[in-house]
C-alpha cells in the first residue's frame, strides 16, 4: 500500500511540474515584425526608380526592429522605433512629409498599444511635436489618460521634453503642390501613406503603433482611424497586434482592428481568415479609397490584406526569412 503512494504522489508530482518547467523553458524564442508604408492606387508618378527607393527605406525601416527583436527587446520599442524612422522619412504621410489640411497646415495623430497589458496611447492634430508616435507612447506610460488632443496634447508633450519643431519642418515641395491641386479642384482629398508596425518578441507579447498625417486637404479638425484605437491600431496577446490604412471613417465605422481581433477570438478565424473577412467583405462594399492591414498574430503569424493596386509594406521573421513589396503580387521574398 505505502508503495502504491509513493508511486501515485510522484506521478502527480510531475504531472504538477511538467506545465510549469515547460512554459519557463523557451527553448525555441521566434519573433515576427511588419510595416506599412501606406496603400493607394497605381499612379504614373510610381516608377521602377521610385519602388526600389521605397523598399529600401521600408527594409532599414525594418532592420531596426529586427536589431531590438533578435536581441531579445521588447515588441512596443521595436514597433516604436520602426514608425520613428518611416515619420523621419519625407516619403511617407506620417511626420516629415506629411499631408496638410486644406489651409495648408499639417495635423498629424499616432497611436501605440502594448498587448501585454492593453495599454494605449493615441494623440492627434498635433502641429509641432516632430515624433507624434512618442508623444503617444507617452500618453500611454506617463498618464492615466488613453488619448490627448491639440493643443493640450502638444503641450504635454513639451513637458516630456519632447523635441518641438516649426510646423514647416513637416513641409514638402510634392505636399506643398498637392495641397494648391486640392484648392484648385484638380485633385481629390486621400488619406494615403499612414504608417505603421506590428510586432511579436521573444517574450511572446505584441504590439502595435500607426501614425499619420491624415488625409490631404482635410476641413474642420478632422481626425481619422489612426488614434482611435480599435478602428487603425490595435494589439491584444491573445489574438494579434493590427495596424490599418486607408479611408479612416470606414476604418472607424467598421472598428477594423479590433474586428480582426474579436474574429480570431470569438469565432476561431486563423488571422489571414479574419483578415481577408473584414477587408473584403466588410469594408470593400462600403466604397471609399480601400486600404489594407499588416497584423501578427500570437504564433508569429503575419497577414498583410489590402483591397487597393499597392500597399508598401515589408516584413520579416526569426527564421531568416524576410521580404518586401509595393505593387499588390509583387512581393519580393529573400532568406538571410
Amino acid at each position: 500500500m505505502m508503495n502504491n503512494f509513493r508511486y501515485l504522489s510522484t506521478l502527480l508530482l510531475l504531472f504538477l511540474c511538467v506545465p510549469f518547467f515547460g512554459q519557463n523553458d523557451n527553448k525555441n524564442p521566434k519573433w515576427s515584425i511588419a510595416l506599412h508604408g501606406g496603400a493607394g492606387t497605381l499612379s504614373p508618378n510610381l516608377t521602377k526608380e521610385r519602388i526600389k527607393i521605397l523598399e529600401n527605406h521600408m527594409l532599414e525601416a525594418l532592420s531596426i526592429g529586427e536589431s531590438i527583436l533578435s536581441q531579445g527587446g521588447k515588441s512596443i520599442d521595436a514597433v516604436q522605433a520602426v514608425v520613428i524612422y518611416l515619420e523621419d522619412c519625407p516619403l511617407f504621410n506620417a511626420g516629415k512629409g506629411a499631408v496638410t489640411n486644406l489651409q495648408g497646415i499639417h495635423e498629424l495623430d499616432a497611436a501605440i498599444m502594448d498587448g501585454s497589458n492593453l495599454k494605449a496611447g493615441a494623440v492627434a492634430g498635433l502641429r509641432d511635436v516632430k515624433n507624434p508616435v512618442k508623444a503617444a507612447r507617452l500618453v500611454m506610460d506617463s498618464t492615466k489618460h488613453v488619448f490627448l488632443i491639440g493643443e493640450g496634447a502638444s503641450a504635454f508633450a513639451k513637458s516630456q521634453g519632447l523635441d518641438i519643431v516649426d510646423n514647416s519642418y513637416f513641409s514638402t515641395n510634392q505636399r506643398r503642390e498637392q495641397n494648391e491641386r486640392i484648392k484648385k479642384g484638380a485633385e481629390e482629398p486621400c488619406p494615403v501613406g499612414t504608417v505603421g508596425c506590428v510586432a511579436l518578441d521573444m517574450s511572446g507579447n505584441l504590439a502595435a503603433a500607426t501614425s499619420t498625417g491624415g488625409m490631404s486637404g482635410k476641413k474642420w479638425g478632422r481626425v481619422g482611424d489612426v488614434p482611435v484605437i480599435g478602428a487603425g491600431t490595435y494589439a491584444n496577446n491573445g489574438t494579434a497586434a493590427i495596424s490599418g490604412t486607408g479611408h479612416g471613417e470606414l476604418w472607424i465605422r467598421r472598428v477594423v482592428a479590433f474586428d480582426i481581433s474579436a474574429l480570431m477570438d470569438y469565432k476561431d478565424y486563423t488571422l489571414e481568415d479574419a483578415s481577408k473577412e473584414v477587408i473584403f467583405n466588410k469594408i470593400s462594399p462600403m466604397g471609399g479609397s480601400g486600404g489594407g492591414i499588416i497584423a501578427v498574430d500570437k504564433n508569429g503569424n503575419i497577414s498583410m490584406v489590402f483591397n487597393t493596386e499597392t500597399m508598401n509594406r515589408a516584413w520579416s521573421k526569426s527564421d531568416g526569412t524576410f521580404g518586401v513589396g509595393v505593387i499588390k503580387g509583387d512581393d519580393k521574398s529573400f532568406k538571410k
